[in-house]
């Protein structure tokens, strides 16, 4: 299966995303209202993903920081070195990527721009879909049908 599937799959809401000048408490509202596990940065209104912004990354800073960081622009806590996916890979692909890299959210990109973002959740459903088609296809097979 690939993610363009994924993608058909879900909502056309399109990708929700923050200006790197946002705060994080702006952000942590989105992400509240929304009830999303991560922001994308993007100063040109969704064109092209600057960064990423999770509720992990918020976490942590506010351990280690304090309340103070929920003044500061989203910008400073962002990951910026996004690892990104196309279209055109596979769930097995995106899968391993993820559990490697130990993230949740994998923004999809093509020709420079963002179209989408796959979360692990999405990735789970899709094999489990995948797998039930293909128990369904083999007890058909077995009983004759």
């Amino acid at each position: 299966m690939l993610v363009q599937a994924i993608l058909k799959s879900k909502a056309t809401e399109g990708v929700v995303t923050v200006q790197s000048s946002a705060t994080v408490s702006e952000a942590a509202k989105i992400l509240a209202d929304k009830r999303i596990g991560t922001v994308v940065v993007s100063d040109d209104g969704g064109e092209t993903a600057a960064g990423i912004l999770s509720e992990r990354d918020i976490v942590r800073e506010l351990a280690s920081s304090g309340s103070g960081c929920l003044t500061q622009p989203v910008s400073s806590y962002m990951t910026q070195d996004l690892v990104t996916t196309t279209r055109q890979a596979t769930v097995q692909e995106i899968m391993s990527r993820m559990t490697e890299g130990r993230f949740r959210h994998m923004p999809i990109v093509e020709d420079g721009k963002l179209v989408g973002i796959v979360t692990l959740g999405d990735v789970v459903k899709a094999q489990l879909a995948e797998l039930a088609m293909e128990k369904d296809a083999l007890e058909g097979m077995i009983m004759g049908h």
